[in-house]
C-alpha cells in the first residue's frame, strides 16, 4: 500500500485522536476467525479477511495492548490514533487461527474467555446454530417449544432460522433457555462439535505469546437477568478458573453480550471493580477518552474491507456519544 495514498486517512485519524490527554482509543471486538468464511454466515468472513483488516489498522492506528491503553487513560498518555483488538467467548479458532495472523502483524490481543466451556464444552448460542445448520429436511418444526416453524431448504432460510431462535432465546431466564435447547436437541437428532472452544492448554499457549486473558464470566449468562448473589459467583468464578490456568492475574472483564442498561446494570460495574478488574469492557459503541469510566469502556467492529470505509467508519466511531449503564 502506497504511503501517498494513506496520508488523507492518516490525517482524518490524528485530527480525531491526536493523543495524549486528548486521545481516543478505539477498541476493536471480535469472536470467531474460521480459516474458511462460514457459509452461513459469509459476511463475516475467515482467515483472509481478518489478515486484511489487522493490516490496515497497523497502517492506520497505532495498536497496543488494552492493559497498556488504560494506563494510557489513566495517565493522559495515550499515543494518536490508538487502538487494540479484543475477542470474546474464547472459540478455538482463536489460537489456530487468530493467533499466527496476529503474531505476523506483531499484535498483542485481550481474548475474554467464558471459562465454563473451555475443554469440550458448547454455548447454548452454538447449539443452536451447529442444530439447526445439520438438521435434515427443508422444514422445522419448533412451534411445540413456542419458537416457531421455519423452512430450511436453503442457506439463506436456514440462516433467518438461526436468526429467529436466537432472538426468542436470548432473553429467556437461564433455566427456561436451558430447558428449550435441550428439547430442540431431544427433537433433532444429529452430532454436535465438541471442539469449537478452547483448550486450558490453547489458554496457556495465547499466555506464553504474551496475549493478555480476560474474564468474561463462567457460563456468559446476561448479568442483567441473574440476582446479585449469582451474577457476583458468576464473575469472580470465571476469574479464578482462568487465574487457576494461567498462573497469573486476569485483570480485564467483558460483559457478556455488553450493551449498558439491558445487558448488565451498574450493579454489575461495582461488582467488577471489587473484585480487583483494573477495567472493563462493553459493547457499547464509541472511542475512550480520558475521564471516561474505565469499567465501561465501549468497543465495535468495523466490518468495512477497503481502506476508505475502514478508515471513515473507525472516524465516526471517534465521534460517537459513549452509552453508560
Amino acid at each position: 500500500m502506497q504511503t501517498w495514498t494513506l496520508l488523507p486517512s492518516l490525517a482524518l485519524l490524528h485530527l480525531f485522536s491526536p493523543g495524549g490527554s486528548h486521545g481516543r482509543l478505539s477498541i476493536l471486538i471480535y469472536h470467531r476467525v474460521p480459516f474458511q468464511p462460514d457459509p452461513l454466515f459469509p459476511d463475516e468472513g475467515g482467515a483472509e479477511t481478518f489478515d486484511r483488516q489487522m493490516r490496515l489498522l497497523t497502517t492506520c492506528f497505532n495498536v497496543i495492548s488494552l492493559f497498556d491503553a488504560v494506563q494510557g487513560l489513566r495517565q493522559g498518555k495515550l499515543p494518536s490514533r490508538a487502538a487494540c483488538v479484543t475477542f470474546d467467548d474464547g472459540y478455538a479458532d482463536n489460537a489456530e487461527v487468530a493467533l499466527p495472523i496476529l503474531q505476523k502483524h506483531d499484535i498483542f490481543a485481550t481474548f475474554f474467555v467464558a471459562a465454563g466451556f473451555l475443554d469440550g464444552g458448547r454455548m447454548w448460542n452454538d447449539t443452536v446454530i451447529e442444530l439447526i445448520r445439520r438438521a435434515p429436511g427443508e422444514r422445522l418444526d419448533l412451534s411445540g417449544m413456542g419458537l416457531g416453524q421455519f423452512e430450511i431448504g436453503t442457506l439463506p432460510q436456514r440462516r433467518q432460522a438461526i436468526h429467529s431462535v436466537l432472538g426468542k432465546l436470548k432473553y429467556l431466564p437461564p433455566d427456561l433457555r436451558r430447558s428449550r435447547v435441550e428439547a430442540m436437541c431431544a427433537l433433532i437428532p444429529v452430532r454436535l462439535p465438541t471442539n469449537l472452544m478452547m483448550t486450558s492448554e490453547q489458554i496457556r499457549v495465547l499466555h506464553n505469546a504474551g496475549m493478555e486473558i480476560g474474564g468474561h464470566t463462567a457460563n456468559h449468562p446476561i448479568l442483567a437477568r441473574l440476582e446479585n448473589d449469582a451474577a457476583r459467583a458468576e464473575i469472580a468464578t470465571g476469574k479464578e478458573m482462568l487465574e487457576s490456568i494461567i498462573r497469573a492475574p486476569v485483570r480485564l472483564f467483558a460483559y457478556p453480550n455488553g450493551k449498558p442498561g439491558n445487558d448488565y446494570l451498574p450493579d454489575h460495574v461495582r461488582m467488577v471493580k471489587d473484585l480487583g478488574f483494573d477495567a472493563a469492557v462493553s459493547t457499547a459503541h464509541g472511542a475512550a477518552r480520558m475521564g471516561g469510566d474505565l469499567y465501561q469502556l465501549p468497543r465495535f467492529t468495523p466490518w468495512d474491507r477497503g481502506q476508505v470505509r475502514f478508515t471513515l467508519r473507525m472516524a465516526q466511531n471517534m465521534l460517537k456519544a459513549v452509552e453508560a449503564g
